[in-house]
């Protein structure tokens, strides 16, 4: 019963990751991505708030110190607010077939950021998993064209990988942060939303959306930044083993491409899909090698 429940946990996550690539570029047309940051993430430290409350774990949060307070921040500094910030910021700039799966290959980057900071050693199939995954980014950043390589914004394309080497770290950080994880993702998104605001505020660029800017921030704010994640945790406690519904993650960039194509508009090129596939392709090299 309890396998199953994971899989309908495991289901609706992927769905919801699996539409926001389209969100993402509906949103960006009526809100610049420093408003669409501050509104999507204070949604998601309401929706958290409430959550939190209505578990009768806020009470916990006094028992964090300083040094709590300031993992919060530096979390909350790095994700969402920087994370998205960039992000979105690649969205504005490049077709969702093309910032979607580049945002994808901080699995890989993060295997070569343990070195330094988990202590761990790099393996040849870290390397080739690496060369795999960036020949897929290679391809989809063709847009169908691999002779003229160049189409796409080259600043889109190293903010779009660049946002994983910013997961990447937060991974990192937060891993090692053995607190409730609805505590430090509400303390994450209380942060974020604190340095979003005065960010808008000190450039002046505080705007009140329209009613479809709203809409898509509130969203992206439920349902890619924060219920999501939660709705993910729950399905892998659920599970007999984490395996038996983490693999399932790797068809969200693919049916995400459905969405991009029927609700964008978007040409979906050859190229997008074969990249695509040679990301996830490296990702799970990567764990077999590694006997994950």
């Amino acid at each position: 019963m309890n396998q199953r429940k994971a899989y309908v946990y495991a289901g609706l996550a992927i769905f919801f990751w699996s539409t926001v690539a389209t969100v993402f570029k509906i949103a960006l047309k009526y809100l610049d991505p420093l408003n669409l940051v501050m509104y999507a993430s204070f949604t998601s430290f309401v929706a958290l708030f409430i959550i939190v409350l209505v578990k009768g774990k806020l009470n916990e949060i006094r028992t964090f110190n300083k040094a709590d307070i300031g993992k919060s921040m530096i979390l909350g500094f790095l994700n969402p607010f920087l994370y998205y910030i960039i992000l979105f910021k690649a969205y504005s700039l490049l077709p969702a077939q093309v910032a979607q799966p580049l945002n994808m290959v901080w699995p890989i980057v993060l295997v070569f950021l343990s070195i330094p900071f988990l202590k761990q050693k790099i393996r040849l199939s870290s390397f080739i998993a690496l060369f795999i995954s960036f020949a897929g980014v290679f391809l989809i950043s063709s847009q169908g064209d691999v002779f003229h390589f160049g189409k796409s914004n080259p600043i889109g394309l190293i903010l779009a990988v660049g946002s994983s080497l910013i997961w990447s770290f937060f991974f990192i950080f937060n891993v090692r942060d053995k607190r409730d994880e609805e505590l430090k993702l509400l303390l994450n998104f209380f942060f974020s939303s604190v340095f979003i605001i005065m960010l808008n505020l000190i450039t002046g660029n505080f705007k009140v959306p329209s009613f479809e800017g709203i809409a898509a921030a509130i969203y992206i704010g439920l349902f890619e930044m924060g219920l999501t994640f939660l709705f993910w945790l729950k399905a892998l406690s659920l599970s007999r083993s984490t395996d038996r519904v983490s693999n399932y993650v790797y068809f969200a960039p693919f049916i995400s491409l459905i969405f991009i194509h029927y609700f964008l508009g978007e040409k979906i090129y050859g190229t997008t899909i074969l990249g695509l596939f040679l990301i996830v392709s490296g990702i799970i090299y990567q764990k077999i090698r590694s006997g994950k």
